[in-house]
């Protein structure tokens, strides 16, 4: 029990102080789901590797290579630092798929990144471990304030490229990846597609649209008893 005098949580743990919470109990994070629509990235590399893709383009069109790359700072928020900023080995694809440096950049020199492109098969590329080296993470106070705030919760990310002859790119930052609440309009159509290409994966044609035919249609969804929607993805 939380509240009982001496043996309760709050007097045992928390020296008689009580819970306190940023916002009422509700539906707080079903609204605010995070769907990772297009890249396979862990929560606070999603914008980095935007703000890469982005960049990849910016180096063609200036006729760079990551051969030319003297430096590159990633101004991130303190969760990105503590949980996914890696230096050394990475022995395998969850490790790698945990590490901002590589999902930085993976899509800097292929333009993409992919379940695969956490497999030995691309690990082994000597440039990637190149640039990694040459990655710095640097914490932005702000970015970190906006990650704990409620009311924004966005998990920023801004690149800057460095290259040895002195020059460098216009920062590149992403303060919202792409299936995050505030782009729900743009990002619904792209995570239907991803649904959809997934079943086709995994069922028979017939059993592809029996799924979507509910799944798609709101009213059907909600009427539905959870048993007869679970038991269409039965093969």
């Amino acid at each position: 029990m939380l509240s009982a005098k001496t043996w309760g949580f709050y007097d045992v743990l928390f020296e008689g102080r009580v819970f306190e919470f940023q916002c009422p109990y509700g539906s707080y994070v079903m609204e605010n789901v995070l769907f990772k629509i297009s890249f396979p990235a862990e929560f606070h590399a999603q914008t980095a590797v935007e703000a890469a893709m982005a960049l990849h383009a910016q180096l063609q069109q200036a006729g760079k290579s990551v051969g030319d790359v003297a430096k590159i700072t990633i101004r991130t928020h303190e969760a990105a630092i503590r949980i996914i900023d890696k230096r050394g080995p990475l022995d395998n694809p969850a490790d790698r798929d945990h590490c901002i440096q590589y999902m930085i950049a993976v899509p800097l020199i292929y333009g993409r990144l992919t379940t695969a492109d956490y497999e030995a098969s691309i690990a082994q590329d000597p440039r990637i471990d190149t640039l990694r080296a040459k990655m710095e993470c640097v914490e932005d106070p702000q970015y970190t304030r906006d990650y704990y705030d409620p009311d924004k919760r966005s998990i920023a990310n801004a690149l800057t490229v460095e290259f040895t002859d002195g020059t460098k790119l216009v920062e590149v930052a992403v303060e919202y990846p792409i299936g995050y609440q505030r782009h729900r309009d743009e990002s619904i159509p792209l995570l239907v597609e991803k649904f959809r290409m997934n079943l086709a994966r995994r069922f028979p044609h017939k059993q592809q649209e029996a799924i979507l035919a509910v799944s798609l249609d709101q009213a059907k969804l909600e009427a539905m008893p959870v048993n007869e929607y679970v038991d269409l993805y039965v093969i």
